[in-house]
């Protein structure tokens, strides 16, 4: 390599890096907060530097030569291994300061959240918690690509390159109208979902595919879609008016049923259909320790919740099942 050979800055690769992101030299100028002349000279100081066109510019779009397809690959990871310089940094300055960037899924934000928030308010006053509600796969591509730090979410996830710190198993209870031949039953085999008008999230929800999940193993072929909302309350909602019923975890259910008097709750029988939640980090995150010390004590935060509280270790889990009874670390109450 000649030693005269000039190399782009940090700047350059950041501008390239958002407008192949963006697609568009305006919107990806005020992402950067930049002006559009700045961030334009910025590529084209990049394409001088390295030698070849990155980018295409039409008079309608922008688009990437094929040696910017290429090198974009490389431009993000050098970009995250300077990210992960900065945070470990920060972190060897002094654990939780600075800011943190948590994405958690819509069908455990309402619920779980109380508890974060009022955990890293009273142990970590010097944390910029900042909180991002979004889908499971914009989440996991958030985290990857370096814009989220940490994730809470419905696991397995079986996505290389993340590790997984479980928190809890909570069960799926039924939530009927106040009608309903189910509705304050216990005991309900799953086999009672093959003939149940089940009410479900939009496409893209977690909660959607291990509802679809539940009943594919309760032995139900087709799939029972008549209805679909894009949040739990208006869900909950749908119930009440009768259209059908629904599966909710527990977290969810004192929440969301306590908006109407038209609803019953059937429980499962043992073992009920459960789901869990953990915390999600990038392998070899800078932060890592701390992330597991935060998960550790969310752990005994949630213990008042009506959830089975795991330890770190725990991985006895496939989707669609439970842990088995004996694995359990805390009994959830029965009732309403």
């Amino acid at each position: 390599m000649s030693r005269s050979r000039r190399q782009p800055s940090l700047s350059q690769l950041r501008a390239f890096a958002a407008v192949a992101e963006h697609l568009h030299f305006r919107e990806a100028a005020a992402a950067m907060g930049m002006s559009q002349p700045a961030l334009s000279g910025a590529v084209s100081a990049l394409e001088e530097t390295l030698g070849v066109t990155l980018v295409e510019r039409t008079t309608r779009k922008v688009l990437l030569s094929p040696a910017g397809e290429r090198l974009l690959i490389r431009t993000k990871a050098v970009l995250e291994e300077v990210n992960a310089l900065l945070e470990e940094a920060e972190a060897v300055r002094a654990p939780f300061t600075g800011v943190l960037r948590l994405g958690v899924i819509p069908t455990v934000a309402p619920y779980l959240l109380p508890t974060v928030l009022r955990l890293v308010h009273d142990r970590y006053p010097a944390l910029d918690l900042q909180v991002h509600e979004e889908q499971t796969a914009n989440l996991l591509e958030g985290l990857t690509d370096g814009r989220l730090d940490l994730l809470l979410l419905a696991v397995p996830l079986g996505v290389p390159g993340i590790v997984e710190l479980p928190l809890f198993d909570e069960d799926f209870v039924l939530v009927t109208p106040f009608d309903h031949p189910l509705g304050d039953q216990k005991g309900i085999p799953r086999e009672a979902l093959r003939e149940l008008n089940l009410l479900l999230l939009d496409e893209g929800h977690c909660l959607r595919d291990q509802a679809l999940e539940i009943c594919r193993e309760a032995g139900r072929e087709d799939a029972p879609v008549t209805t679909t909302a894009a949040g739990l309350s208006t869900l909950v909602q749908l119930v009440a008016g009768g259209l059908g019923c629904t599966l909710l975890p527990r977290t969810a259910l004192r929440l969301e049923t306590s908006r109407s008097n038209r609803l019953l709750t059937g429980y499962f029988a043992d073992p009920a259909p459960a789901r869990r939640i953990a915390l999600a980090m990038r392998t070899g995150a800078a932060r890592a320790a701390e992330y597991r010390e935060l998960a550790a004590a969310l752990r005994e935060d949630l213990r008042s919740l009506p959830v089975r509280v795991l330890d770190e270790d725990d991985r006895d889990w496939r989707r669609g099942h439970v842990v088995p009874p004996e694995r359990r670390r805390q009994v959830l109450p029965q009732g309403r």
